[in-house]
Parts: C-alpha cells; structure tokens; sequence
C-alpha cells in the first residue's frame, strides 16, 4: 500500500462520517414530522400528491396492509418495466431504433430493478432506449430504494410504539422518502455529475471519425469506420443509482465509462453517494427510537467491518499478481504499480479498491474497474461483503433493517448466557421475533447456495463460465451472491444474458428483496403491540462497545459457518494455486 492510497482512503471516510449527522437529522425531522408538518418544501409537494391519489395519510395501518401497499407497488413496477422493455421498438424516444428485449432478459431486468437489484444482463447503449432508461428503469431507481426506507421506518417505529395496532402509513413513508430524501440529493448529485462531464441529453448517439483514420493534411476517406459514442440522459440516472443503491449502469462499463465517470471529482462523489444514505441512516434510527447512543453504535459495528475488508482488498491489488513476480510490480513516480488489469488508469488501484469494497458493502453494484479481474483475495472482500448478508451498510433502508435483525440475534445469544429474556430497544424479544429474525438471516443464505449447486450441476449452467477451475466456480457463486444478497455487481466474464441464468437469478432475487421484507413487518407489527420495558441491572446495554463486538462477531460468524466452505472451493483455492504456479515457475 502507498501512503497516497492510504491518504485518498482515510479522506474519503473522514468526508463520508462528516456527513452522517447533519444528514441523518434531516432525514429524522423529514419521517417523524406528523401529517402536515416537517419541512415545508416536503410539506407543500406530499399534500398535493395525496390529494391527487386519493390517500388519507392520517390512516393508521397493520403490519400486514402495509405488506399489502408494499407488494402492490412493487408488482406495478415489476409489470411496467417489463412491458416497457417488451414493446419498446414501436415506442418514442429511441433515436437508434432498438428493438423489444426478449422475455427472459425483460423479466429478469424487470425483477432487478423492482428489488433494488440492478443486476444487468444487457449492455445499456446498445439494448434499451431513453424511454426504457428514464420512465422504466430510472422511475424504479427512485421506487425501489424508497420502499426499502420505508419499510425501515415501519421497522423502527415497531421499536417506538407502545401497545399499538399499527406501524404507520406505507404510503407517507414512500412518498417522503422520495420527496424528501432521494429527490433532492438526486438532483445537486446530478447537476454537479454533469459540471464534470457526464452526458444528459435526449440526442441521437453521435458517429465520429476517429483520428487514426486520417491525417491532419489529409481528411479520412469516405468509407473509413466511424465510432459510435452513446448519448443519453446518463447524469440523472447515475446519481439516483449511487443515491439509491441501485447501480445499474446506463452504459455497458458502467461507471467505468468515461460517460459515467469522467473525472477524479466525479468518482469521488459517486463512491461517497453510495455510502451516504445508509451510513446517515444509522443516526436517523438512533433519533426515531429516542436514543442516539444506539445509532452510533450500529455505525460503529459496520464501520469495523468495512475498515479491515477495504484495506485488505486494497493490499491485495496493490501487491500484485504472484504469477508476475520476475517482474517490477512496485509503485513508484512512473507506475502505479500492483495488479491494474481491468482498472481505469485514471482511477488507480486505491480508489478501485475503494469502489469494490463501497459496492458490495452497500446493494450498490455499480463497478468502476472489472472484478473478475481483482486477484483472488482482492476479490474475496466483496464477494464476502455480500455474503454477510448487505448489512455493512447495505441498501438504503434494507441494510439497517438487516444488521437491526442481526442485533435481535445478538441479543437472544445474550439472554441465553444470562438466563434473561433478551431485550432489544425497551422490546422483549420472544420467539416469533426470532422465528422471524431467522427467516431473515437464513433466506438469503438458501438462495446463494442453492443457487449456485444447481448451477453447476447442470449444463445450462456451467456453459455460462468464461473461465475454467476455481475462478469459474467463483463466477457463478459471485452471481448468486449478488443477485440472493439484492447487490447486482458481476464477475463480468460470466455469460449470464441467458435463459437459465435470467430465469435463476431472477427467483433469487425475489426471494430475497420479499421474503425479507414480509418477516421484518411481521417483526415490526409484533413489537409496535408490546409495552415498554424498562431497563434494570440484568438488561444487556445495546449501546457499548461490548455489545458492538458482539454484533460485528454474530454477523461474521454466521457469514463464515454458511459461506467460507464455498469460499474455499472459489478464491481461495485460486490464489492457492496461483502461489503454487509462481514456486514453481
């Protein structure tokens, strides 16, 4: 690691903490306002949309109404998409006449970006249309991300009530979230994407002569090949997928495309948009439970996580690939040094590092240098980060609630050793709170795993893998880890625009954003209806650094019973043989 790297690393997390209070006690003022009041820009804009649909937001709703709201917006968005996809060759703004996407590809898309997925199996430039891109795809951005605070909100106020029927109202929660929160960062973030560079316009794609094709005296010929540079409303749509952890590309290399990411600037607000709501979250549960201290902590606990899988990742790229070892991999005033292959030079192994590690500790998934192409251990981080269940910060809204799941688990541990019934946030923790917590915990884990022993098994599967041996197998586990985790980064050299894998990863997906979302309202509806207890000599305090121990080591434990098996048969058996390869050359 060089001292440069080093300094870029600890800037970015100095920027990034700096802005988790003043955001997260806006984002507090903007959910716990009643009906009418809060901030007024919020104020003026959700009356109206109320009004115009029809919505008593004073109505009180059960668990499972708001299960029920949940559901149904998300299945329209599911269907909209997929029709958009479906008939977008007969529909405007499609300057380049792309044609309907096929079924397979439409659904798992659909499912995506309905989930907060953003897996893609398609190159974006040259598959979807403007249309596609903004009123599909870039509506369900804005959705999804909103469902997943939403029911966050839902989940905390569980922790909040005393002895009451309901958990709040599904459609306050959404609309504020989107008015509130993700409208407004979405557009300083793009209006400063686009003072760097990245495109937003409606234009047909531009075709140019490139320079090599001629002379400067002498002007190409008339059949020389010209370059196609896509075009689109890029800007708009790459800040509310950092914002809102979605990361679908708009173009193919995602914000590797100088497009997307042209500048150093621009990376960096891009990879600190990642980030930025679900750290600032922490601090908004701590204000909605009434207890600060329990935000810092759950901060805390996935800070200790992130530090560590970054700075090995980082190590691990920067030292190189041992294959190359005759040759001089070492940093210095000429080269940067370590293993660049499928990084950008204008980013560096640091901030490429940083990204990997940001991307799969959030459910981001945007890249801005190939995974596939990180050295075995560079690349276990990530595909760990996931596998932990995208509870080191994870989605916005979705990942708190997960690592909030978690503390549950840790608590019921705790009570066990004391012989106490487990106490989390002044709420008893009982058994269906734990039958809950443990659908939550072990879904994404069956959908990893399952997943990827019937890939393998079968053909279908397996003609997918761009690479034989322990990286192939690493592939098709990464996929499914994405995909059963709701993340949506790749191993890049795996063929997955196919009709299993649209189909496979399509169902784990679901899975995974749903059958977690049902349990954590059921837990939230079960805890709004319990008294308030009150803390006594014998209560484990959730706020010390004994309890985030605690908590970093239930999350890590379980991520390494369930996962360190397959992990072994992928990039540690790699790297394994990649040292192996080196002795002996």
């Amino acid at each position: 690691m060089t001292a440069s790297g080093l300094l870029q690393l600890v800037l970015y997390l100095v920027f990034l903490l700096a802005c988790v209070r003043p955001l997260g006690a806006w984002m507090a003022r903007v959910y716990a306002a009643p009906v009418g009041e809060g901030p007024a820009v919020v104020r003026s804009v959700e009356a109206r949309l109320y009004r115009l649909a029809r919505i008593d937001p004073r109505a009180d709703m059960t668990w499972r109404r708001y299960a029920v709201a949940v559901l149904w917006v998300n299945l329209l968005g599911f269907v909209s998409v997929y029709l958009l996809q479906r008939l977008q060759g007969g529909l405007p703004l499609n300057p380049e006449g792309l044609g309907a996407i096929t079924p397979d590809s439409a659904f798992n898309t659909a499912v995506s970006f309905a989930t907060n997925t953003n897996w893609q199996g398609y190159g974006g430039e040259t598959t979807m249309s403007y249309l596609t891109q903004t009123l599909g795809l870039g509506v369900q951005n804005f959705l999804s991300a909103a469902t997943g605070m939403a029911v966050l909100v839902a989940f905390l106020r569980g922790f909040s009530r005393r002895e009451s029927a309901g958990i709040g109202n599904f459609w306050v929660d959404f609309t504020r979230s989107t008015v509130g929160v993700l409208l407004p960062l979405s557009v300083v973030l793009a209006t400063l994407l686009v003072s760097q560079g990245v495109v937003q316009n409606y234009g047909p794609y531009v075709r140019a002569t490139p320079v090599e094709a001629g002379t400067v005296t002498e002007p190409a010929s008339a059949g020389a090949v010209a370059q196609v540079l896509a075009m689109g409303p890029a800007a708009s749509q790459v800040a509310i997928k950092q914002l809102g952890t979605n990361g679908g590309g708009f173009f193919n290399a995602n914000s590797a495309h100088p497009f997307e990411n042209p500048t150093p600037l621009s990376n960096f607000l891009e990879v600190l948009a990642i980030l930025l709501i679900p750290a600032a979250l922490c601090y908004t549960a701590g204000r909605l439970v009434g207890d600060g201290r329990q935000g810092w902590a759950l901060l805390a606990a996935i800070v200790v996580v992130f530090v560590p899988l970054l700075l090995a990742t980082y190590a691990a790229e920067q030292a190189g690939n041992p294959l190359l070892a005759g040759t001089d991999q070492a940093a210095s005033a000429l080269q940067p040094g370590g293993n660049m292959e499928g990084k950008e030079v204008r980013f560096g192994i640091a901030n490429s590092a940083l990204w990997a590690v940001a991307t799969t500790a959030a459910s981001n998934g945007s890249v801005n240098a190939m995974h596939s192409s990180l050295t075995p251990l560079g690349g276990l981080a990530p595909l760990w980060l996931m596998q932990l269940g995208e509870v080191v910060f994870g989605g916005v809204g979705s990942g708190l609630y997960g690592l909030m799941v978690f503390a549950i688990l840790a608590v019921f541990l705790g009570g066990l050793m004391v012989g106490r019934t487990p106490e989390y946030l002044g709420k008893k923790i009982e058994a269906f709170e734990v039958k809950m917590a443990a659908l939550v915990i072990l879904i994404p884990c069956v959908a990893v795993l399952a997943g990827t022993a019937v890939a393998v098994a079968v053909e279908a599967g397996r003609a997918g893998v761009g690479n034989p041996g322990p990286h192939g197998f690493s592939e098709i586990l990464y996929a499914f880890s994405s995909a059963g985790n709701n993340n949506g980064s790749a191993f890049g050299s795996l063929s997955a625009d196919t009709p299993f894998y649209n189909l496979a990863l399509g169902v784990a997906m679901w899975l995974s954003r749903y059958w977690l979302m049902i349990p954590v309202l059921a837990m939230a509806g079960s805890l709004a209806g319990k008294r308030a207890t009150a803390s006594s000599a014998g209560t484990l305090p959730t706020h010390t650094p004994l309890f985030v121990v605690l908590l970093v080591a239930v999350v890590l434990l379980v991520g390494a019973l369930t996962f360190v098996p397959a992990l072994a048969l992928g990039p540690v058996a790699e790297q394994l043989g990649l040292a192996a390869l080196a002795a002996r050359e």
